[in-house]
Order: C-alpha cells, then structure tokens, then sequence
C-alpha cells in the first residue's frame, strides 16, 4: 500500500497522522474540483471531479541506486544521448544591423553589391546569443491495480493469443518462461514504470530539464488520488529518490481529473516546451466513469477532452501505454496527438527515454 501524506499548495501538510505517529489527528488534505466532459450531454459536469493530492512517503533509501547499478550500460547510454540534446552555451547569429563584430561574408555581399550599383543591406554584424534549453515535463503515471500484475502473466496472455493454433509450442514456450521464473522473482508492471523513472530521472538531470513526477489512481468522482512524487519546483534530492520506492499499485483509473491536474501544474510554467508525458497500462476506468463498468466511451471521450484542454493551452500531450491492445482506443482517446503503444513491456525502461528524447529534439 501506498503511504499518503496529504499536500496543501504543494507542499506536505503537518501533523497528518501516521503509523509512527498515532496520537496526532489528522489535518483534511486540499481538494481540487474538476469539470468532467459529458459526451452525451454535449457538456461540461461542473466541478464534478474531486482530486486530492497526497505526498508519496519515503522508502529504502538504496533503490534508486541498485536500479542505476541494475541498468548502468543502458543509463550511459542514456545520458549519452541525453548530452547531445544540450546546446551550446552561446550561439553566432549573423547578419545584424549592430553587434559585436563585422560579418565578414555579409560585409563582401555589402561591397559587391554597393559596386554593382544596388543598396546593399546594413546588415553587416554578428553577435553571439545565449542558448538555453527551456523545457518542463510533468510525468504522470497509472498506479491503478491492474499495474500490479505479473509481467510474466501480462506476457502469457498475450503468448496464449499468439500461439491458439499450436498448443505445442505455446506449451514449449510456457515451459522455458516458467523455468526462468523459478530463477528470478516475477516483475510488475508497476516495478517497470518505477524502473524508468529513475533512468528517465537521471537523463533529465543531465539536461537540466524542470520536471514533476505524479501518479494517479482512486476510486470514483469524489476520491481521485494524485499522488506526488517530485513537484515541479523541487530539487532531486534524498527524499525524491526514496520516494519512489514507494510508488504502488492501489485502485482506479479515472484519467480525466488527473490530466488535468497535471496540466494546472504545468500551466503554473513559463517554459517554452511543456509536455504531459502519461504512462498507463490499459483504457481509463473507474467507478461511475460511464453508465456502468462495461461502458468504455464516456471515459474514453472525458480523457480525451482533457487532453485537448492542455494542447489548447500550449502543453504537449503525449501517451503511452503497455498494453498490446492500446491502438483500439488511443486512436479515438488522442486522435491528432502522439501516443506510443509498448507491446514488448520489458522494453519499457529504454523506450520511454527514447520517446522523450524524440519528443525533445
């Protein structure tokens, strides 16, 4: 379980009972209301949505390391690839009515020209600008119950698709994954997504990127769950890493509300590129999200909704997903924004880095 501490303005509220502190009462966290899209109606569900933001409490201090130390060849070439996105401190920019220096080529252009009997432009200098990378990216993660499934299940399903017309090999496959499960402890899909943070942690720190990490869950309209590993404005730090040790499965998936959550931090940034990069595992769902739990398009319409409310605001929205199934509904849930479906999960780490870099470039 997920150990919550409730966030007031975006820092933790003080005195907010824990199991260590049993006799301190807790403090009522801050709400945040959402509209919520009604595709039926053809309206909005005024401040229909109620979202409360919680503080991820602290793990084991060495799991971000063992993960770094777990990864290390595809983090160097990670940050690699990552330092080639940094630019020059200082660019030359030609051709300027006044600047530090004569522009030799424009200056030759400037006496061809005057001889031939033209005017020639004045601009004849050049001057070097600064050049800054001015990006800032909320990562926003499913932590709904299903991630909590075995990647080893997650693939068997998938192989059982593959392999109906021969049970043969389906079983000879079985047979080699099973042995290969008795050698190491099954993985999550949660694990994966906590895995590429910290890979995706460490790229960003290179570069100098502002970024916040969030994850999202609940259980309907009134307990919308975010969950807040690192906020926009802090630093990475002890306490940030420890905290992902913690990120983990708990309910729900309403998206909606935690979109557009995530966008109102983002909409608090000056940066020239804002990005909204979310991770899940499957469509959103969640109790009350449609007439019943078998209706998939009210959610699927409110995500999207959502999702068109940060791009109108400038924001880059960006979805990813590792379940095979994903184009059936992104094509409807993004339309004409990017998404990227991940079949081949245990890629997850090396793809999500490469998907932001490509985002980035």
């Amino acid at each position: 379980q997920v150990q919550r501490v409730p966030m007031k303005d975006g820092q933790p509220v003080t005195g907010f009972s824990t199991a260590d502190d049993e006799h301190e009462l807790p403090v009522e966290p801050k709400y945040y209301y959402y509209d919520e899209w009604d595709f039926r109606a053809g309206d909005y569900k005024p401040r229909w949505c109620r979202v409360v933001e919680y503080a991820v409490s602290e793990g084991m201090p060495q799991y971000y390391e063992q993960t770094l130390a777990k990864y290390s060849s595809l983090a160097a070439q990670t940050r690699r690839q990552f330092e080639l996105l940094r630019p020059e401190m200082f660019r030359k920019v030609k051709r300027l009515l006044d600047g530090e220096e004569f522009d030799l080529d424009a200056v030759t252009e400037y006496v061809v020209e005057r001889r031939a009997g033209h005017t020639p432009s004045g601009k004849v200098y050049w001057r070097r600008n600064k050049v800054q990378r001015d990006v800032s990216v909320a990562f926003l993660l499913d932590m709904s119950a299903s991630t909590d499934e075995e990647i080893t299940k997650h693939e068997r399903r998938q192989a059982q698709d593959e392999f109906d017309d021969d049970p043969r090999r389906y079983f000879s496959w079985w047979m080699a994954r099973r042995a290969q499960e008795l050698m190491t402890p099954p993985k999550r899909i949660i694990d994966l997504e906590k895995e590429s943070i910290v890979l995706l942690i460490k790229a960003l720190e290179t570069i100098g990127d502002t970024y916040g990490i969030y994850g999202f869950s609940g259980y309907g309209r009134d307990n919308v769950e975010f969950y807040v590993v690192k906020d926009m404005d802090e630093t990475l730090s002890e306490h940030v890493k420890k905290r992902i040790d913690k990120i983990a499965p708990v309910r729900s998936t309403r998206m909606g509300p935690a979109i557009r959550h995530a966008t109102s931090k983002l909409e608090m940034r000056t940066s020239k590129v804002r990005i909204l990069f979310l991770v899940s595992d499957g469509r959103p769902q969640d109790h009350g999200y449609g007439r019943d739990r078998t209706e998939k398009e009210y959610a699927i319409h409110d995500t999207h909704t959502a999702l068109q409310e940060a791009k109108r605001n400038g924001i880059v929205p960006f979805c990813l997903t590792v379940d095979r199934y994903g184009h059936d509904y992104l094509k409807q849930m993004c339309q004409d924004m990017a998404y990227a479906v991940v079949p081949d999960i245990e890629s997850l780490p090396s793809r999500i880095t490469t998907l932001y870099r490509r985002l980035t470039e």
